[in-house]
């Protein structure tokens, strides 16, 4: 096999590359939003700044988080990054690795 066959090749893996990867990251955003839309009064969340609380009221587009007792806050939908469970341990099940995240 001659060297002019090897740049094709090479192109065509980088486009298989590609086209898994963007599959991938798709799928990872899929999943986020059915989780953020599922979202409900009393679930534990976690937001993408790193903030740990309770939903305690739900609209369209906000939530209502109770971040420590009677203190209550509203944040966008979107910035919910993980729902926790008792006993969850933050990331760990979050359906994406640290290469999903960059």
């Amino acid at each position: 096999m001659g060297l002019e066959l090897l740049l094709p090749l090479m192109i065509v893996v980088l486009i298989v590359l590609m086209v898994l990867q963007s599959t991938k990251q798709r799928k990872a955003l899929k999943t986020l939003r059915e989780m953020q839309d599922s979202l409900k009064v009393g679930d534990r969340v976690l937001t993408t700044s790193g903030l740990h609380a309770t939903i305690v009221t739900v609209a369209e587009e906000t939530l209502g988080l109770e971040i420590a007792p009677g203190v209550r806050t509203q944040w966008d939908r979107r910035v919910i990054r993980e729902k926790l469970d008792a006993g969850t341990t933050p990331g760990a099940d979050s359906g994406m690795d640290a290469e999903d995240s960059r």
